[in-house]
């Protein structure tokens, strides 16, 4: 990668897909302080994005005018307020996006079918297709949950480091919805190991008594993201969990390729 903004070309459109480079390099930078947890300093930045310091300070300084990054009394550099608006529409999107698929699933299946996303500590639902039957599920769009007690929460949460997931259990606390639901750090990750094994998450009885939801998480999402289905437990049974499992997964695939094309 050059040392500068200088290029073979104008240098304003050197991009390394064809596109605006300062706009490719400003987005990089966002997305590395999303991965630094919303807050770096200008010498993390030139570590991991290999840009030089000047070169940074440029597209920093022109973030925290357009409102996109806010510079901290500590001089380190922290997401911006602007990015929540954005944040909230792509979510909305996202679900809009979600929906055929979601459809789909409940077609194949005959249960409501979710779609769920991990925002800082919670879990929250941004998209629904409803069952057919009489007696079905209903998860309103928008509503938020935490992540101990849910089968979307368990998908989210299975490629978190133990240590990632204890610090979020002792920030939200583990409280019981049902006497179902999993109350102790030790025992939601030896659920999330589970998760691993299998392939797919389960909330048996654990959110709400009578009903069962599995789960899978949307394979390399732009955002943590999950789809599940839910149903009376005398419906989703351990002989259905089996037909309905490999049909979550290969719709969590096609949705994945989906939003992929789409970028």
């Amino acid at each position: 990668m050059p040392s500068s903004d200088a290029s073979t070309s104008d240098p304003k459109t050197a991009g390394s897909s064809g596109g605006v480079q300062s706009l490719e390099r400003a987005f990089d930078l966002l997305e590395r302080m999303a991965d630094a947890g919303g807050e770096v300093g200008l010498s993390e930045l030139s570590t991991t994005s290999g840009l030089p310091l000047p070169t940074i300070h440029r597209l920093m300084r022109t973030l925290v005018v357009c409102g996109y990054v806010r510079q901290q009394p500590n001089r380190r550099y922290a997401l911006g307020p602007r990015l929540i608006r954005l944040g909230e529409s792509a979510s909305r999107l996202l679900g809009t996006w979600a929906r055929p698929y979601l459809q789909h699933l409940v077609e194949e299946t005959g249960e409501t079918a979710n779609m769920a996303l991990l925002d800082g500590d919670e879990v929250v639902y941004v998209a629904q297709a409803p069952s057919k039957h009489s007696m079905r599920m209903f998860t309103e769009v928008g509503r938020r949950v935490l992540p101990h007690s849910t089968g979307v929460g368990k998908a989210l949460l299975a490629t978190a480091s133990p240590e990632e997931v204890r610090a979020l259990l002792a920030r939200t606390g583990m409280p019981a919805v049902t006497e179902k639901t999993i109350t102790t750090p030790d025992g939601f990750l030896e659920a999330l190991e589970q998760v691993r094994r299998t392939g797919y998450a389960i909330d048996d009885n654990e959110q709400e008594i009578g009903v069962r939801c599995l789960a899978v998480a949307v394979p390399d999402s732009p955002t943590a993201a999950a789809i599940s289905i839910s149903g009376p437990a005398g419906r989703v049974t351990e002989e259905a969990t089996e037909r309905i499992v490999p049909i979550l997964q290969q719709t969590a695939k096609e949705l994945s390729e989906a939003l992929a094309a789409g970028g």
